[in-house]
C-alpha cells in the first residue's frame, strides 16, 4: 500500500529494490528515519514494527492517524486547496490540540510543493480522497510503535539479534533541504552506532565518495532511481546506494 503523505527523500520509487534486499531471518522491524515510511507501508506487517522520526509534528500526525483517525478526519472535513489555507496551516500552531495540530500539518504537507513545507504547490490534489485514506493508514499502523527519538537512542533501545533496522538518513551534503537539523558529524555518529549493533542494518544513501568511504566495510550496492519531482516523461535519474551490514 502507499503512504498517506509524501515527505522529502521519500522512497516510493526505490522501495521495491530496497525490499528485495531485506533478509529473511528477522522479527523486529525498525524504521529509524521514518518520514513517509514508504518502505514500511510497502511490505507485510512484521511481529513487531517501530516507526521513528525526530520531527515532533510528523510524529504527532502519525499518532493521531493511528489512535484518532475519525477525529482527525472530522477536523479535516471540508478542507479544500488554497494558498491562504496553506500559509495559515504552516504559520499557526500555538494553542492547538494534537488533533488540530495534526490536521494543519497534514494540510501543509498535502499543499506544499515537493513537500518542502515552504511553498504552495499549484498542482491540484484530491484532498477528500487523501482524508478518506487515513482510515486505511490507521489500520496499517494499529500495531506499530511510534517513537520520537534521536537515532542513537532508538537503535540502542530496540537492538536485538532479530532486529532489522532500515535507515534513510538525510543525504550527505544535502542536510539543509531537510526540515530537521542533521549535522555532517551525525553521519559518522550513525556509522559508529551501527558498528556496535547485534541486529541487521540496511541503509539508503546518495552515492558520494564520503559515504562510500565511511561504509567501505559494509556491502554496498549501486542503484538508479527517477527524480521524485520530475514527471514520468522527464526521465532524469539519480544514482543511490543501498548499504547493508550483512
Amino acid at each position: 500500500m502507499n503512504s498517506f503523505i509524501s515527505w522529502i527523500g521519500g522512497k516510493k520509487l526505490l522501495r521495491k529494490k530496497i525490499l528485495e534486499q531485506f533478509p529473511e531471518d528477522y522479527n523486529r522491524y525498525v524504521e529509524v528515519f521514518g518520514g513517509a515510511a514508504w518502505v514500511m507501508f510497502g511490505k507485510e506487517p512484521d511481529k513487531m514494527e517501530v516507526y521513528n522520526d525526530v520531527n515532533s509534528n510528523l510524529v504527532n500526525l502519525y499518532r493521531c492517524v493511528k489512535y484518532h483517525p475519525e477525529a482527525l478526519q472530522k477536523e479535516l472535513d471540508g478542507v479544500f486547496m488554497s494558498r491562504e489555507l496553506f500559509f495559515d496551516a504552516i504559520q499557526q500552531s500555538r494553542g492547538l490540540t494534537d488533533i488540530q495540530r495534526a490536521a494543519r500539518f497534514f494540510v501543509a504537507i498535502k499543499e506544499s510543493y515537493g513537500t518542502g513545507l515552504d511553498s504552495f504547490g499549484v498542482r491540484p490534489k484530491n484532498m477528500q480522497k487523501a482524508v478518506e485514506f487515513l482510515s486505511v493508514a490507521s489500520e496499517r499502523l494499529k500495531n506499530v510503535v511510534v517513537e520520537n527519538l534521536d537515532f542513537q537512542h532508538l537503535i540502542k533501545t530496540y537492538d536485538r539479534p532479530d532486529t532489522l533496522f532500515y535507515l534513510d538518513p538525510p543525504y550527505y551534503e544535502a542536510e539543509k533541504y531537510y526540515p530537521d537539523r542533521f549535522q555532517p558529524e551525525d553521519h559518522k555518529r550513525l556509522k559508529e552506532t551501527l558498528d556496535n549493533i547485534k541486529g541487521k542494518a540496511l541503509l539508503s544513501y546518495n552515492d558520494c565518495e564520503n559515504i562510500r568511504e565511511l561504509y567501505k566495510d559494509y556491502n554496498i550496492m549501486q542503484v538508479d532511481r527517477a527524480d521524485n519531482l520530475v514527471t514520468k516523461n522527464g526521465g532524469r535519474k539519480y544514482r543511490e546506494l543501498i548499504i547493508k551490514n550483512y
